[in-house]
């Protein structure tokens, strides 16, 4: 395992001191969680920044919006039958409020 020296100011040093004692872990497991948890949210944030990036680009061509809207709506009947099914229902039926005429945004 590597090691470094890290300067903390007072304040910080004297929170991750007491947060510590409350967790019952050194103070270098809980700067070790803290830098995994850093490490982790910077990934993601540039996984989901290049998907959006790759979207967006996607999306700007006509063929492939096109293309996309057509699988969409190729779904949606199977996407409307699985949404049925898991609520209870059998896929068509209609909901219990719309059957009694009941609104559920009252």
């Amino acid at each position: 395992m590597g090691s470094m020296s890290l300067r903390l100011t007072e304040g910080l040093e004297q929170r991750l001191a007491e947060q510590a004692k409350i967790e019952r872990k050194s103070r270098s497991e809980l700067v070790r969680e803290a830098v995994r948890e850093f490490l982790h949210r910077r990934e993601r944030e540039r996984f989901m920044a290049a998907m959006v990036a790759e979207a967006k680009q996607a999306y700007g061509d006509p063929e492939i919006r096109r293309e996309a809207m057509a699988i969409a709506e190729e779904f949606l009947p199977l996407d409307n039958a699985a949404l049925d099914l898991a609520e209870g229902r059998r896929p068509g039926e209609p909901w219990t409020e719309e059957a009694s005429g009941d609104k559920w945004w009252k």
